[in-house]
């Protein structure tokens, strides 16, 4: 009996560590399942950021082949463009206009307002474009100035040419006609003569009014530009009224006088020049 007693023990001591090695083998089974679950959902989350990262990267290859064949296209279309207006591109200025604007009426003189006015002639010849900026004196030319601004203001000179070049004698490229014959006017005339020089001589970059030999009152849209100084005698009349002076573009205007006149020496300049536009200030 005591045999059998005492060996009851040892057969319950044997399960029970039996059993303890059964759920310690069991607890890291549970662990290793588990460490390999978390391994494959690592897995799976780096295989999806891959394929994120890949799909990204496709957009952005994508988007950058888009980005290059649309500049390829606004290039090519350019080009065409500029191919189609080649004449205009290559600087191919559009012709003065050649029509009768004489329904215009003279300005009274305090439209000068007393002061200096900026204007800018945006004119065209061959294949050149420049801004001719002038400023004008309306303290001692009121009514030139007056007349000038007006019609400017008015659109009077948009599309007009400079129909008369002087080479010899004097040196004065002459504008303001829009029916491009010389006898152009906006409807009106008008004098006296102002701010004429005594001496005769009228510097390079000077801007004079155009009038009839021997009438001071015969002024009307006509003007020219003095590209190298020139003594212009006074008739009975007087002299010509100087309302501005060239402060920017006298340059280009010397170019146009460089390249001469159709023929002879008092006539239309061989490369055309157009007034497009005038702006005052």
């Amino acid at each position: 009996m005591n045999r059998s007693s005492a060996a009851k023990p040892r057969v319950e001591a044997s399960t029970r560590e039996h059993g303890e090695g059964n759920a310690v083998a069991s607890t890291k089974q549970r662990q290793r399942a588990q460490q390999a679950r978390q391994a494959e959902k690592r897995a799976q989350r780096q295989a999806a950021k891959r394929a994120h990262r890949q799909r990204l990267w496709g957009l952005v290859a994508l988007f950058t082949v888009l980005a290059l064949v649309g500049a390829f296209v606004v290039s090519a279309l350019i080009n065409d463009n500029a191919g189609d207006d080649a004449p205009e591109a290559s600087g191919a200025c559009p012709a003065g206009v050649e029509e009768a604007r004489d329904d215009y009426e003279l300005a009274d003189p305090s439209v000068a307002e007393d002061r200096t006015w900026t204007v800018t002639l945006q004119a065209c010849s061959g294949d050149t474009e420049a801004d001719i900026v002038l400023e004008l004196d309306g303290e001692n030319a009121p009514q030139a100035v007056a007349s000038f601004v007006t019609l400017a203001q008015g659109g009077y000179f948009d599309g007009t040419g400079c129909h008369r070049l002087v080479t010899e004698g004097i040196y004065v490229l002459q504008c303001g006609d829009p029916t491009f014959t010389g006898s152009g006017s906006p409807g009106y005339s008008f004098g006296p003569i102002e701010n004429a020089p005594t001496s005769d001589v009228y510097p390079a970059g000077t801007v004079a009014m155009a009038r009839r030999g021997g009438d001071a009152e015969s002024m009307g849209s006509q003007f020219f530009l003095v590209y190298e100084e020139s003594t212009i005698p006074s008739d009975a009349a007087g002299g010509y009224t100087v309302f501005g002076t060239i402060t920017s573009g006298l340059d280009f205007v010397q170019a146009v006088a460089d390249a001469g006149t159709a023929g002879g020496t008092s006539v239309a300049p061989v490369t055309p020049v157009t007034i497009e536009g005038v702006e005052t200030q």
